[in-house]
């Protein structure tokens, strides 16, 4: 059944919209309205059944990509700061995926504003997995010198929390302060360099991580299977041929004091 929403039209969006087009047409607005057009369950009780014969084929087609069932989850997580079970899964994900490019990470990041949807409890399917990745964010490797990942802690700090995976414990302040960190229970040295799995739209710097930018040895694999939706899938395929209901949970990898 349809959900009830309400769609507003923005009035300054069809003025703009409608002067752009004056300028070229030699049309004046001389008035301008708005409505709200609710829509909820009363289409549903005479649908169309033109339109639905013709939606009917699509829908088989979208219904057999996104239906398919990947694996099962322990609970319900929902993406939140400074810290979340859904975050800190998608960041050990990354990791976990890394023996398949010959890598080995110590970390993982994973930007908690790229998690779209939260991950259901139970069955979980490959449109699940879309809905909280959707975009095309690929998995990358590359490495900080020890100073700089420092830097990408404050940049962490900064934003209130991202995902990041097991073995980062870091303390941050209410104003977005870096008070503490360690990795795998050691403080960072700042000569060493330290090998991080995260995803291209990371590494170039974006969500102000401005750290990335500092990246040596980087490795970006481009084909559309290194895509986070395809290693998330592959990640919950894997522990269901395990036996294994994914799970993930609060463990302190990021507070605020």
């Amino acid at each position: 059944m349809m959900n009830k929403f309400i769609i507003k039209l923005s009035l300054s969006f069809f003025v703009i919209m409608a002067m752009a087009a004056c300028a070229a047409s030699h049309y004046h607005v001389v008035s301008a309205e708005r409505t709200v057009i609710l829509i909820d369950s009363t289409f549903d009780a005479a649908p169309d059944e033109v339109a639905a014969a013709f939606i009917e084929p699509y829908s088989q087609v979208v219904d057999s990509v996104m239906r398919p069932v990947v694996g099962h989850s322990a609970r319900y997580m929902a993406a939140r700061r400074p810290e979340s079970a859904l975050s800190n899964l998608l960041a050990d994900i990354l990791v976990w995926a890394a023996s398949g490019y010959d890598e080995k990470p110590v970390m993982g990041v994973y930007n908690v504003g790229g998690i779209r949807a939260a991950l259901p409890e139970g069955t979980v399917t490959y449109g699940d997995v879309l809905e909280i990745a959707p975009f095309e964010n690929k998995i990358c490797f590359l490495t900080l010198a020890g100073k700089d990942l420092l830097l990408l802690f404050e940049n962490i700090a900064a934003a209130g929390g991202e995902g990041v995976s097991s073995g980062v414990e870091l303390v941050i302040t209410h104003d977005g302060r870096l008070a503490g960190a360690r990795l795998h229970g050691k403080e960072i040295d700042p000569a060493a360099d330290y090998r991080i799995a995260t995803i291209d739209y990371l590494a170039e710097g974006n969500d102000k991580m401005d750290a990335f930018l500092s990246k040596k040895d980087f490795n970006s694999p481009q084909a559309a299977t290194n895509d986070t939706r395809y290693i998330i899938s592959d990640y919950f395929r894997a522990k269901e041929k395990e036996g294994v209901v994914v799970d993930a949970k609060i463990e302190g990898r990021v507070t605020i004091k």
